[in-house]
Order: structure tokens, then C-alpha cells, then sequence
């Protein structure tokens, strides 16, 4: 079981990982505006990500 649990783990980091290495600076400017962003609209956002992960999870 620790097994699954440390590679998704290792798989979340190579997503989180990835666009900051191929293109920095794209993801820079990304990060900024998201930072101007209101927080309802993350949150509505961030609701609709971890719904998605959660019926992808159950299929």
C-alpha cells in the first residue's frame, strides 16, 4: 500500500514539475495571472479539478 501511495505521489510531482521545466517563463506569467485572479473563480476552479480527479479515481 505505501507503494501506491509514493508513486502517486512521484506522478503528481512529474505533473507539477514539467511545465515549469520546459517553459519557465510561459509558466511564470501563468502563476502571475492566476494571481490576479479572484478567489471564487479559483475556487470554482480548483472544485471542478478535484471532481474530475474523484470520477477519475472511482472509474
Amino acid at each position: 500500500m505505501p507503494e501506491i501511495w509514493l508513486k502517486a505521489l512521484g506522478l503528481a510531482l512529474l505533473f507539477e514539475g514539467f511545465l515549469p521545466f520546459v517553459a519557465p517563463d510561459r509558466w511564470r506569467a501563468t502563476m502571475h495571472k492566476l494571481g490576479q485572479t479572484e478567489p471564487n473563480r479559483i475556487r470554482g476552479i480548483a472544485l471542478g479539478a478535484l471532481l474530475l480527479g474523484m470520477a477519475l479515481l472511482w472509474v
